[in-house]
This record gives structure tokens, sequence and C-alpha cells, in this order.
């Protein structure tokens, strides 16, 4: 037989004006607003903005990857295997910041991708080009922050770069600040507890 959580352990040890039931402390959770998001090693250009992004970021998308299948079909049946992964888009809007030139910066590293004007693509990156340049941020850091607003947990996505930049409508009848979204690419990506993984 199975026993119930809920009806061996919820009131285990309970005692009325003493203590609480378990559930009412353990099922406290990581807040969906609680985060800060950091970008490290940005193109040679934009050294400087990694501060500017994280103070301008207002919103975070699902992060997410999955492993394709592999299908093998055996007569009537379908036998399904783990297959290569591909992380998902991740979408970020960043208010469009007065002080910190929060759109000129994320443009500017949009153009180190894909510049419209000269349509050069990748140009950071280019054969015989200054050493150690790239158009792809090193890791960019979503911080899940405990109710102190210290570190808990950590998603880190590697070689990120922007794929798309779409800014917010403008209209002279909302009451809202402007926003900038961007959609990021990434290689690959980790999640950890933060205690257990250095900065």
């Amino acid at each position: 037989m199975v026993d119930s959580l809920y009806k061996d352990n919820f009131r285990s040890q309970f005692e009325p004006g003493k203590s609480l039931p378990k559930v009412s402390t353990h099922l406290d959770s990581v807040r969906a607003y609680q985060f800060e998001m950091r970008f490290y090693g940005l193109p040679a250009d934009l050294v400087g903005a990694q501060q500017d992004l994280t103070l301008a970021a207002k919103q975070v998308g699902p992060i997410s990857i999955t492993l394709d299948d592999i299908v093998s079909p055996r007569i009537n049946d379908k036998l399904f295997y783990p297959g290569q992964p591909t992380p998902d888009e991740l979408s970020v809007t960043f208010d469009n910041l007065y002080l910190k030139d929060t759109s000129p910066t994320l443009w500017k590293w949009f153009k180190s991708i894909y510049d419209p004007m000269s349509g050069d693509m990748t140009n950071l990156a280019a054969p015989g080009g200054p050493g150690n340049r790239t158009f792809k941020s090193s890791r960019a850091v979503i911080m899940e922050l405990d109710n102190t607003r210290d570190p808990h947990a950590a998603v880190e996505l590697y070689g990120v770069y922007p794929k798309s930049v779409r800014f917010s409508e403008k209209n002279y009848s909302t009451n809202e600040f402007s926003t900038i979204e961007v959609i990021f690419r990434y290689d690959f990506m980790d999640y950890f507890k933060y205690a257990s993984q250095s900065q």
C-alpha cells in the first residue's frame, strides 16, 4: 500500500498554536518575477554593456530544450529513442532605457550578425580579422532569486546571439514604456542550484 503524503505527513508533528502543518512552509516557491539576466563575453564593440542589459531586461520567455525523436518502427509498434537536442528560441523583452542606450546596444549587437547597411554577415568573425572576436556572447545567465534576492538557481545559455529584433509599437494613446523584444539563439544550456557553482 502506498502512503499518502498529505494524509500521513501534512499534519505530522503539528501542534495547534505551537507549530505549522508541514506544507504550509515547504511549498514556498521561487517567484516568476524574482530573476536577473546577465550577459558575458559580448562582442568587443559592446564591452561594458552587460550591466546595462541586465537593468533593461524586464521579461524572459520560457527556456527549453527538446530531444528530437528517433523512431524505430517494428511491425505494429513504434519505438522511440532520444536523438539530437534542439534548444528552443528564447524571447527577452527589454525596456528602452534613456540613460543606458538599450536599443542602440541591442541593435549594434544585431548588426554584428547581419549589417543591413553593408550586407555583411558575422563580420566580427571574418577570416583574417582580429583574434578573439566573436558575434556570440560566451554565455547568458538567468538567475532565480530567493526571497532575500540572493541567487537560488541559474540557467546558463552558451553561445548566445540575437536572431531577431522587434521594436514595440509607437502609439500616442498608450501609457507605457517603449520596449525591444529580442529573440535569441544559443548552442546549449545548463541549469543548477547556485550554491554548487561559481558565478
